[in-house]
């Protein structure tokens, strides 16, 4: 009888396939490389319903929001961005992760982005990043600019299907149970 660190079905005791090139001596196991970007994508929404967007250099509007660090959460990451880009303040218990979406564009990187909202950021909207950002202002839903950033876009396409202006971006929404209000 065999113990379970014994088990020939166990992956470290598997034999591996032989090497095309070098008979007698095994492949070596293909590594997967990283081939995507994932980050978060945060409505911040003030008391009378206006959400914050932030210009940057070349024209186009943005939600707060970037890249998910190691080892954190959606909603970790979406408060750590919002105080570095913005200033403002906001508990990432606070944060509601309404989807999950994957950018459909076959040509660019895969992007995965999580839609999030939150309506208790304290703290004023100011420009603490000027090299990427040139301005932060606070838009009702009939009035985002057209010129959206296309993750920012699809973000906000899922938050309110219903507003028709947003420009399309194709993407694969993945809707949580707790949805965004």
């Amino acid at each position: 009888m065999t113990s379970p660190d014994e088990r020939p079905d166990r992956p470290e005791h598997r034999e591996r396939p032989e090497h095309p090139e070098h008979p007698g001596r095994a492949a070596a196991r293909a590594v997967p490389q990283p081939n995507a970007v994932v980050g978060v994508g945060l409505i911040v929404v003030a008391a009378d319903g206006r959400v914050l967007l932030g210009q940057a250099h070349d024209g186009r509007w943005e939600l707060p929001g970037g890249k998910v660090d190691p080892g954190e959460g959606f909603e970790q990451a979406a408060a750590r961005e919002l105080a570095e880009e913005t200033a403002l303040r906001v508990a990432p218990e606070a944060i509601d992760v309404f989807a999950v979406q994957i950018a459909a564009d076959p040509a660019e990187v895969t992007r995965l982005t999580a839609a999030a909202v939150t309506h208790t950021a304290e703290g004023a909207a100011t420009v603490t990043e000027p090299h990427k950002i040139v301005r932060w202002q606070w838009f009702g839903p009939a009035e985002f600019p057209s010129a959206l950033y296309a993750p920012s876009a699809a973000v906000l396409r899922a938050w309110r299907p219903e507003l028709t202006s947003l420009p399309p971006v194709p993407s694969y929404d993945y809707l949580t149970l707790t949805g965004g209000s």
